[in-house]
């Protein structure tokens, strides 16, 4: 959508965007902004890279990570005293 009208039909723009729909501002064929709903933290937790990008979290400089050294299946009811039993 283009400035001119963006700024023609901005109400139904913005009911549009609060409706979920994300809107491509152009001026002069570029695309330069954005319209689109609010996406609230509460409703997600924030991704490492949400983390990085606010400069929150640096990454690690290795990449390599460590294989878990055991993986317990769990099920539903299961006690914890039993399972420790199970690990040892």
């Amino acid at each position: 959508m283009n400035v001119r009208t963006l700024r023609a039909q901005l109400a139904q723009a913005l009911r549009r965007a609060e409706g979920g729909e994300r809107i491509v501002v152009t001026v002069g064929g570029r695309p330069v902004a954005q319209l689109g709903p609010v996406e609230s933290d509460l409703d997600r937790s924030p991704t490492i890279e949400d983390l990085v990008a606010r400069g929150l979290l640096i990454r690690a400089r290795r990449d390599d990570r460590p294989e878990p050294s055991l993986v317990v299946p769990l099920w539903a009811g299961a006690r914890l005293d039993r399972l420790l039993r199970e690990i040892r």
